[in-house]
């Protein structure tokens, strides 16, 4: 693996990122090309414009209800999986996460770590955590392999590898996968990845996976899939150990069903996906496979600051279907790395500054045309242009300012020049005297107008003050008027 040289993008560096990825004509065409594709295949399992209205009315129902009763929730979800022999195990940051995992290994002398696709593994960057305490971690999702191998970031939430051409993974296994030869046939490639990665189901000490929905009802971990890869993580290595975030319980069985029905529709444009599998308990005594310990780990990781807020808790109704992204216009011309985030584009830019604080994310919620396509096809109504709003709003608020519910790095988006430039203005215009004063004094001085005006003039000509006041106009005209 090419862990050493993993490529990383701070979130701090958003504008030179996405300048560099406007600046790369490949791979806007590329995403271009993708996102269009998948556009039209989600466009094309809604046909039913009403059906689509009520089942997103639905969907955003379970969701608000769910986060509504979080905490009660998450107890009768622990409660459950005890009952069932589930191990369940909590972490306030990605430090804490990540100790849990690695203890649990440890304990058991493992040595080698399976996974299946995981974003909150993501967050954590678990497979770098393990692999400096001596535990390779192998990702067994397709696209997650790709980019492991590529020493990179997942592009998108679903489709981890999607900036990645035939091209790029063809030289990868070549480079990467002992006595592999080039080829860009589409189907030897993934034979070479199926086979690279087969023996080490059986090999792993331990299986790592995320979770979809985890129901209180029950005590199940809801896993989709399409490869098959999930399933053979959660039940071939003797421990299981799954990751999720705190938000992703619901309560009962039934609410999955509308639920997954839009996650696969709204993600890839499918009616179902390959698999879905729904784990309940370690392997019970009689039966042939699956994993004899499991834990859950449920992480914070600053979704309990979103929650807190009643506007910005919408935040957490997300599925991770990534429609907002395949829709934002934003994303689709830059790609998911210069965001810098785990998670890009839209639902990144309104959860990444409660994972990372505003003071490193505070370019984020300005990407943003606010278009409303994101909130117009987020499968649990997401109003994404509202909470970026707040959160612009949040940005530039008076860092000592007292409020109910204040954000990690609130006015980390003052700007000194910008808040003396409004103080003026302010003063300007609330004074009749100084506005006369400073209306008569830019109409006959604006050959002085500069002409480069800060961002103003990246794309506009320079602002300059008419030759006369409207007040001046006016008079004018009354006595034109009068004669």
């Amino acid at each position: 693996m090419n862990e050493a040289t993993l490529t990383y993008y701070p979130s701090r560096d958003f504008k030179a990122n996405a300048r560099a990825a406007l600046a790369d004509s490949n791979l806007r065409q590329s995403f271009r090309g993708a996102m269009d594709f998948l556009m039209g295949k989600r466009a094309a399992q809604f046909p039913d414009a009403h059906e689509l209205a009520e089942l997103r009315k639905l969907g955003e129902s379970i969701r608000q209800k769910s986060l509504a009763r979080l905490p009660e929730l998450l107890e009768r979800l622990e409660a459950k999986l005890n009952e069932n022999g589930v191990t369940v195990h909590w972490a306030e940051t990605t430090e804490e996460a990540n100790a849990i995992i690695h203890g649990l290994i440890a304990a058991k002398g493992g040595k080698l770590a399976v996974k299946g696709k995981s974003m909150v593994s993501e967050e954590t960057e678990l497979n770098h955590y393990l692999e400096a305490r001596g535990v390779t971690a192998i990702e067994s999702d397709m696209g997650e392999y790709i980019v492991q191998l590529a020493g990179e970031k997942p592009s998108h939430i679903i489709m981890p590898a999607i900036h990645k051409t035939r091209a790029d993974i063809a030289k990868l296994f070549s480079e990467h996968i002992p006595d592999t030869p080039y080829t860009e046939d589409v189907d030897a490639l993934i034979q070479i990845g199926r086979q690279a990665l087969r023996q080490m189901y059986v090999t792993a000490d331990v299986g790592v996976s995320g979770v979809n929905f985890a129901i209180a009802e029950t005590g199940t971990l809801c896993l989709v899939e399409n490869e098959g890869n999930g399933r053979m993580c959660t039940t071939v290595p003797d421990m299981h150990i799954a990751i999720t975030g705190i938000e992703k319980v619901i309560e009962k069985l039934a609410d999955v069903v509308p639920l997954y029905s839009l996650l696969t529709r709204s993600a890839t444009g499918q009616p179902v996906t390959t698999y879905f599998n729904m784990i309940s308990s370690p392997r019970r005594e009689g039966e042939m496979d699956g994993p004899r310990e499991v834990h859950l780990v449920l992480l914070d990781n600053g979704r309990s600051q979103a929650y807190s807020d009643e506007q910005l808790r919408k935040t957490l109704q997300c599925i991770r279907c990534g429609a907002c992204m395949n829709h934002c216009p934003v994303y689709t011309r830059i790609g998911g790395h210069a965001y810098g985030t785990v998670y890009p584009g839209p639902i990144g830019q309104i959860i990444s500054p409660h994972m990372l604080g505003l003071e490193n994310t505070v370019d984020l919620p300005t990407a943003s045309s606010l278009c409303g396509a994101c909130g117009e096809v987020c499968p649990v109504k997401i109003p994404i242009p509202e909470m970026l709003m707040r959160l612009r709003e949040e940005s530039v608020r008076d860092p000592h300012e007292k409020v109910a519910h204040p954000l990690r790095g609130q006015g980390a988006g003052v700007d000194r020049e910008v808040k003396l430039a409004w103080r003026l203005w302010s003063g300007v215009y609330s004074k009749p005297g100084a506005y006369r004063f400073f209306g008569w004094a830019a109409t006959r001085l604006r050959g002085l107008t500069p002409r480069h005006q800060l961002g103003w003039t990246q794309n506009h000509v320079p602002m300059k003050p008419a030759p006369k006041t409207l007040h001046e106009l006016m008079r004018e005209r009354r006595k034109e008027t009068a004669r």
